[in-house]
C-alpha cells in the first residue's frame, strides 16, 4: 500500500472556493490501475490565524501505481485548471509519500 499526500495552505477566507474546486474536479481516480480511494481532509486553523490545513489523501496498491499516474493524461487533465481558481494559499502544496510497513 502507498498513500500520497499533498497539504495545502488555505489562506483563510478561502476555505469554501477550496472545497469547492475539489468538488467540482473532472476526476477519473477510480479508473487508473492501483487506485484504492480518495479524501479531502480539512484540519484546523493554524494558531497565526491565517491559513486553514487541508489534506488531499489518495491510497493506492502500490507505490509504483502511484507514479504511473503521475505520468498519465489522467493526471494531466485532472491538475490543467491547477492555479486559475480565486483560492488563495500561502506557498506551494507539500507533497508526503508513505509505503505501508505494518497494518491491516
Amino acid at each position: 500500500m502507498f498513500v500520497a499526500m499533498n497539504r495545502f495552505k488555505v489562506k483563510k477566507g478561502s476555505e469554501a472556493e477550496f472545497e469547492d474546486v475539489w468538488k467540482n474536479r473532472d476526476s477519473s481516480l477510480e479508473t487508473n490501475p492501483g487506485f484504492v480511494s480518495f479524501a479531502l481532509l480539512r484540519g484546523p486553523e493554524q494558531e497565526d490565524n491565517d491559513h486553514t490545513l487541508f489534506a488531499s489523501h489518495t491510497i493506492w496498491e502500490d507505490r509504483d501505481d502511484f507514479i504511473a499516474w503521475t505520468k498519465s493524461q489522467s493526471f494531466r487533465d485532472a491538475h490543467k485548471n491547477a492555479g486559475r481558481n480565486k483560492v488563495h494559499y500561502l506557498g506551494h502544496p507539500q507533497f508526503e509519500g508513505f509505503t505501508k510497513v505494518e497494518g491491516a
